[in-house]
């Protein structure tokens, strides 16, 4: 008879990640995305290796100023609940807001397509411009670029934002701490799914709307609430399982999550379990991750339940000192699962 086998010193390899071209899965917010970021643009811009941001700090005077930068490609243009044009304004303030800043302005460059409808960029410049008035932010400059026809997809927007970090706020990734009791806004998976419903003609037994949502004003009322809030996060590309990765690993801190304390939707679990996959993965757009200190959990549930944007917060778990870097998943049956960070794309050009 054979000896049992010891598999304490196993390990379990890495995929061969060794693309000499770009790949969809490289902006798709995953392992490949990061690698893009650290071992290719860095390097090339003479920057450091840094924990992953929603938006960056800089200084000016005695104000700090929260500022990003994002491009939207989502296909198709026009979605259940939305279209790109007020993706792009939510999406770039949200990354400000994931910073516990105040958004101020906002500039926007287009990449159109020739032979695209003007009647389509119409009502995506007008649902662009009423989200910005929504948000109380002002659109203040921006850059038009037109590619010939079959080079584009109607259309292309890149933001740019900025925001007033208010005084005493310091809120980033890096700053979660062991102990810290973690919160979602909201139900998750909804956009994706959304976006898969339309561009793939499935239907899942309900109507799926996408959630895309300016959180700004939610942050603002987390924030004057009194709670020690940490961390802020958007789970979009990647979903909640990407963004619980970034910051169990720049927090250096373990995280460990309750499946059945998570609200998933019925028409997102049964997409998921139609199509195989995770709704842990699935992108979100108008829900936030927080990280607060666990005596404040209670207090900054029923604050942010008090907000629209907040009325389904739940607590999903705890970050801890066990298994530093690693997500962690308790299911429904009693059992764990690593939670891990997906290499490539799930469902491309969600955003």
């Amino acid at each position: 008879m054979h000896e049992p086998l010891d598999f304490s010193g196993w390990t379990c390899p890495a995929p061969l990640r060794d693309y000499p071209t770009v790949v969809m899965g490289h902006g798709a917010g995953g392992k490949l995305s990061a690698e893009l970021i650290n071992h290719l643009f860095l390097p090339a811009f003479g920057q450091p290796a840094r924990p992953p941001a929603d938006a960056a700090i800089t200084e000016i005077g005695n104000n700090r100023l929260a500022i990003s930068t994002d491009s939207f490609v989502v296909r198709p243009l026009f979605f259940p609940g939305g279209n790109i044009g007020e993706l792009a304004v939510n999406g770039t303030i949200n990354d400000i807001a994931m910073m516990g800043a105040q958004p101020l302005a906002l500039t926007a460059s287009f990449i159109l397509e020739e032979g695209m409808p003007l009647s389509q960029l119409g009502v995506i410049a007008e649902s662009m411009g009423r989200a910005a008035r929504q948000a109380g932010v002002t659109l203040i400059a921006g850059d038009t670029k037109v590619v010939d026809r079959g080079h584009g997809d109607g259309v292309y927007i890149t933001t740019t934002g900025f925001g007033l970090i208010p005084a005493g706020v310091t809120i980033g990734p890096e700053q979660a701490r062991p102990g810290d009791a973690i919160i979602v806004s909201g139900a998750i998976g909804i956009h994706g799914v959304a976006i898969l419903s339309v561009r793939e003609g499935i239907e899942f037994g309900a109507p799926v709307v996408s959630d895309t949502a300016a959180l700004h004003d939610l942050v603002r009322t987390m924030i004057a609430g009194g709670a020690r809030i940490h961390t802020l996060r958007d789970p979009t590309r990647g979903g909640v399982a990407a963004a619980l990765n970034e910051i169990a690993q720049a927090a250096g801190i373990g995280v460990e999550i309750v499946e059945r304390d998570i609200p998933i939707p019925p028409a997102v679990q049964a997409a998921c379990e139609l199509l195989g996959m995770d709704p842990l993965h699935i992108a979100n757009e108008g829900k936030l991750i927080a990280f607060v200190e666990r005596s404040d959990a209670d207090h900054l549930l029923s604050v942010m339940r008090s907000h629209p944007l907040g009325r389904e917060a739940a607590l999903i778990g705890y970050a801890t000192t066990d298994h530093p870097g690693v997500v962690v998943a308790r299911t429904g049956i009693g059992g764990t699962r690593v939670v891990d960070t997906l290499i490539g794309e799930q469902l491309p050009r969600i955003c």
